[in-house]
């Protein structure tokens, strides 16, 4: 059985970011405001939900400084009976 997918996350382009917050109010599952108002991730990987919102918070951004990146996830093959891996 092989496993594979990909993973998002949630990047940001702290130069182009001018702190307006709209982003946290709309993904609060995965942005907070530091004391400046500028966005902190604190998600890695995205769920479904997480991605859900992160969309959103993307969508609406002002100034365009959020963007998610997608990576595929290798593929694991299934290993026969018995086989170690060396350690």
């Amino acid at each position: 059985m092989k496993k594979h997918g990909s993973t998002a996350r949630l990047r940001i382009d702290a130069a182009a970011c001018d702190g307006i917050g709209v982003c946290a109010h709309l993904a609060s599952e995965v942005l907070e405001l530091d004391r400046w108002g500028f966005p902190i991730i604190t998600a890695r990987d995205l769920s479904r939900g997480e991605l859900s919102a992160a969309t959103r918070a993307v969508r609406a951004c002002p100034r365009k400084a959020l963007w998610i990146e997608t990576a595929e996830v290798p593929a694991v093959a299934e290993r026969a009976p018995g086989v170690t891996t060396p350690s």
